[in-house]
Parts: C-alpha cells; sequence; structure tokens
C-alpha cells in the first residue's frame, strides 16, 4: 500500500452499550488513484481473551454463556468460549486475570501473551488481546457466575484439550477467539 487513509466525516449513529459511528473515508490505492468509501463502525472497546490451561492434567476451562449476536443471526444462542472481557481500563494481562476469576472463579498462576487479533477488522474496531493462562485443578462444573449486573449467566466446564479441540471440528466451539486459542497450544504442544 501507498500513502495511509483519512477521514472525510463522521457521525454517531448509535451510543447504547457501544457506538456505531457512520464514516466516510479516503485512501489510497495501490494504483495511486484516490477511493472514497461509506462505512459504518462498532466500537465497544477492546478486549482480552485468556485459555485457562492446566498442564499437568492437559485440561482446559471453557465457559457457556449467552451471546446476542449468535442469536440474532439465527445460530444458537449460547457459544462454548475461553474467558474474556472488555479491558475497562486496565492492562490486557490485569484483564484476563480478572475475568478468570470473575467468569470461573480460578486464580491464573502464570499468564503469557500469545498474539493479539482483531475479530472482524471490516467493520468492528475490538482488538482482543490473547493469553494462555495455567491453573490446577480439577474444576467442578459449576453455573451462575459472571456480572448479573451485565446480564452474565455462565457455566464452568473443565474439558480434556483433546476433547475441546475436537468440540471445534463438530461445530460445537464456533467463537473465533477460543478457536484461535486452542490450535494456538495444539501447535505449541506439537513443538510448531
Amino acid at each position: 500500500m501507498t500513502a495511509g487513509a483519512k477521514i472525510v466525516s463522521s457521525r454517531v449513529l448509535s451510543d447504547n452499550w457501544g457506538t456505531v459511528s457512520a464514516y466516510e473515508v479516503e485512501y489510497t490505492r495501490t494504483d495511486g488513484t484516490m477511493e472514497r468509501l461509506k462505512r459504518e463502525a462498532y466500537d465497544h472497546g477492546h478486549a482480552a481473551a485468556v485459555l485457562l490451561y492446566d498442564p499437568d492434567r492437559d485440561n482446559v476451562v471453557l465457559v457457556r454463556q449467552f451471546r446476542f449476536g449468535a442469536f440474532i443471526a439465527g445460530e444458537p444462542a449460547f457459544l462454548t468460549e475461553v474467558v474474556a472481557g472488555l479491558l475497562d481500563d486496565d492492562d490486557p494481562e490485569t484483564c484476563a486475570r480478572r475475568e478468570s476469576m470473575e467468569e470461573t472463579g480460578l486464580r491464573v498462576m502464570a499468564c503469557r501473551p500469545v498474539f493479539t487479533v482483531f475479530v472482524s477488522p471490516g467493520s468492528v474496531t475490538e482488538k482482543i488481546h490473547c493469553f494462555i493462562g495455567t491453573y490446577q485443578g480439577p474444576v467442578a462444573p459449576a453455573s451462575g457466575l459472571g456480572a448479573p449486573e451485565e446480564g452474565e449467566d455462565i457455566e464452568v466446564r473443565e474439558y480434556p484439550f483433546e476433547t475441546a479441540f475436537a468440540m471445534i471440528g463438530r461445530g460445537e466451539i464456533v467463537d473465533s477467539k477460543t478457536i484461535l486459542l486452542l490450535q494456538h497450544l495444539a501447535l505449541e504442544k506439537h513443538g510448531h
């Protein structure tokens, strides 16, 4: 790409749980001509996600909760995912540790960053800082966790890593951050 892009105009369309804004943007195409686009973007801040992993037992902890986007898309409304939450002015690792305690009751021992990813960069500004955090199990199944004031009602389950990884192929895990973190751990386990 040659020169960057610039915002020509913007206006807020909605400011509720997040902000939806309409933009006119110009950018220079690879052939040097100027392109002007009209786009909308959704912004509700950045987040951290953590795959909770017990290396001694080769188990992971995942959570299951209602997801509005999946529901209105006509998909199952409850998704199985890694622990995650908005940064809320914390640094990413502090957020990952906080969310682990809030959503599962587990204290993360070691917490290491593995990558940062945009969820859907065509229209969503959210960046997710992804971690693998170790814990010591076993973990009993639990429900009703999370922040009730945020509408959370979280179920917690512990799985053998291979079981969780196989859930991707069966369509039982469809959340992108969860798939990426499970795949990352699979690659690490196989020395890649």
